[in-house]
């Protein structure tokens, strides 16, 4: 039965759908990811092309690619499958490519839309990299020190959570993978943190 989507003429579809898949996984897990700041000139004025393209209403990034790549897919696979039932067989990968990029492009502009509208939490949760200070991140690999920063999943008041790179405001201290720490700076990307164990938050 999925013999014929693991051919030449549907391989296009076939790795759209995996990449889904796994962006699908990635949100999911709750990386946050998804929330990415999509303030770009192209959008700035009404009817601008992020607009056209459904992400005028501050759809999370993965999800409006994964309703891209779903209408591609679900496009691609019915041309194919048109065409076959009217020739006896498929089209080029590339033609029928061609023609579900242009058709999913379309459908994906309403479907993205549509989502907007009925995942209003999602319209709130873009946020500014300051507003995760004086919030907890967990250590999720290896250990911060002092030039040697490590990755730490915070999760902000949203309750999405974010990944950051992360490294002790103080010399001497040493933050290991699983331990929590109080995000105090930031200096561009990079976060400088206080250990849970630090005498100056026994008391928070």
């Amino acid at each position: 039965m999925f013999a014929p989507f693991l051919t030449p003429a549907y391989l296009p579809f076939a790795i759209a759908f995996v990449v889904m898949v796994g962006i699908g996984l990635i949100e999911a897990i709750g990386l946050g990811l998804g929330h990415l700041d999509l303030d770009t000139d192209a959008g700035a004025a009404d009817g601008g092309v992020l607009d056209w393209l459904g992400l005028g209403g501050e759809l999370p990034i993965l999800i409006w690619l994964t309703s891209l790549l779903g209408c591609f897919t679900i496009t691609g696979i019915a041309i194919q499958q048109g065409a076959t039932s009217l020739t006896g067989a498929p089209l080029p990968w590339a033609a029928a490519a061609g023609g579900a990029a242009l058709i999913g492009a379309l459908l994906n502009t309403a479907a993205a839309n549509g989502l907007a509208r009925i995942m209003p939490g999602f319209e709130t949760t873009a946020i500014t990299t300051d507003t995760l200070l004086r919030r907890r991140g967990t250590i999720l690999e290896g250990a911060a020190r002092r030039g040697a920063p490590a990755r730490a999943k915070v999760v902000d008041q949203y309750g999405q959570a974010h990944v950051v790179m992360v490294e002790p405001h103080n010399d001497g201290d040493e933050i290991r993978s699983g331990q929590t720490a109080l995000l105090v700076r930031r200096e561009g990307a990079l976060f400088f943190v206080l250990p849970d164990e630090h005498a100056l938050l026994s008391s928070i």
